[in-house]
């Protein structure tokens, strides 16, 4: 049986890169320092939690044991973190590294966390530059795509089969930062409009973590030293997400698309971009990557744990969290203005 150790495996890529593979008949363990945090229906499915601090590198190395087929790292975030992962990926059959779409840059040097929104001249391949490597906080907008970028180096460099792995904004169940509840607690509110900046016209490609799952399992199968873009094989505009989620929980509104002249506190979403961003993916399906659904297909699983959340729960972090998005007085407003 093939052996599978996931660094920060309670995560939501972890998780679903787990479900996969056991399903597949592998053996799978996950690492991190709260076994709390661990679904049961993972456990149920033959997961085992590792009690590992990312940062003890005897607690990885205890994590690893005798070796693996393949070693997944979703939390590795600095050189440090990278330095720490080269003597367990010495003892893997592949090593995969999660990166971020963060690291590349435009002609002019901006990137998606820049106060100036990057201009991309098409689809982003693997060869686009990226911000120069850098240390210091990684959980800062400028330093975190400089923190990946020289933790890529380090592995890259390294001669071992490291696949570099870079996403772009991540959704699946689980998340920390669930994007969709922008549009999930509109519905459950019952809210009868929509607004959406730029028309909703703007595009920020998203990356499924089942499709990152599906990605990973092909890059187990072939290890080596490369870097591979992971998103969603379609690449749906803000009005099109809306629409999928309004759709998805059997929603109708009204939609309010706003031109650039309107009041900026309206319409705002997360996947809002001047100018479009979207990878390249060519080079993954190459290497027989078959994607395990469109962002309609894969996001339906997150929705449906977002209405549990909420009903079951209590989504005050959430509602917090993304609070600018949610000026309900500023569109009621609006929509009595038009009214009159």
């Amino acid at each position: 049986m093939s052996r599978a150790l996931v660094l920060g495996g309670t995560g939501q890529i972890g998780l679903a890169t787990a479900r996969r593979l056991l399903a597949a008949g592998w053996d799978v363990d996950l690492t991190g320092r709260d076994g709390a945090r661990m679904p049961a229906d993972a456990a149920t499915a033959g997961a085992r939690f590792v009690a590992a601090d990312r940062a003890d590198s005897g607690q990885l190395a205890a994590a690893l044991g005798a070796g693996a087929d393949l070693l997944l790292d979703c939390i590795c975030y600095t050189a440090a973190d990278a330095t720490r992962l080269l003597p367990l990926a010495r003892e893997a059959g592949s090593t995969v590294m999660v990166s971020s779409k963060a690291v590349y840059v435009d002609g002019a040097g901006n990137h998606s966390n820049s106060d100036v929104p990057p201009r991309f001249d098409g689809p982003i391949r693997e060869t686009q530059p990226t911000m120069a490597p850098g240390d210091g906080d990684y959980a800062t907008r400028e330093g975190y795509g400089a923190n990946k970028v020289a933790a890529e180096w380090v592995l890259l460099d390294s001669g071992l089969p490291v696949s570099v792995l870079r996403p772009s904004k991540v959704h699946g169940r689980g998340a920390v930062t669930p994007r969709e509840w922008v549009f999930v607690k509109r519905v459950l509110d019952r809210r009868p409009a929509v607004f959406l900046a730029r028309r909703g016209v703007g595009v920020d490609h998203p990356t499924a973590a089942a499709n990152i799952a599906a990605l990973v399992e092909v890059l187990a199968a072939r290890p080596g030293p490369r870097i591979v873009n992971s998103a969603d094989p379609d690449a749906p505009s803000g009005l099109e997400i809306a629409r999928t989620i309004a759709r998805l929980l059997d929603h109708d509104w009204e939609e309010v698309p706003l031109d650039e002249r309107e009041d900026e506190s309206l319409g705002r979403h997360p996947w809002d971009r001047r100018h479009p961003i979207v990878l390249d993916t060519s080079a993954a399906r190459a290497l027989g990557y078959v994607a395990a659904g469109d962002y309609a297909a894969t996001v339906a699983d997150e929705v449906e744990w977002l209405v549990s959340l909420a009903r079951e729960g209590d989504p005050t972090r959430l509602d917090d969290e993304f609070a600018p998005f949610f000026d309900y007085a500023a569109e009621d407003r609006w929509l009595r203005a038009r009214q009159g």
